[in-house]
């Protein structure tokens, strides 16, 4: 019987940006066990969707998650990516802080 999760890549993607804004497409591809041509795919997925917007530091890329934005799930469009990214999420941008309590 072959594995499955609830989260999609795209969303395993966002909470992967979510813990290292800064991680390099590579990092990203290992961690989801997928190819770099694919994990570039899921990024430039949200990008295009505007979940992530992209920015350019010297040679790398930096990522900013839209945490505003509502989910394109038509059953839960009334939670944001941030409310989710705080489910799955200790460290939210690179600051803990205890589960269920909002960010300032």
């Amino acid at each position: 019987m072959a594995e499955w999760g609830f989260l999609t890549n795209h969303a395993r993607a966002l909470v992967f940006i979510a813990h290292d804004p800064d991680a390099r497409l590579r990092d990203l591809a290992v961690s989801l066990g997928v190819t770099e041509r694919t994990a570039y795919g899921i990024v430039a997925d949200l990008t295009e969707a505007g979940y992530v917007v992209k920015e350019k530091e010297g040679r790398r890329n930096r990522y900013h998650i839209q945490t505003h934005l509502p989910l394109r799930d038509s059953i839960s469009r009334e939670r944001t990516i941030g409310e989710v990214l705080d489910l799955f999420s200790d460290t939210f941008s690179g600051t803990a802080r205890p589960r269920g309590r909002p960010r300032s």
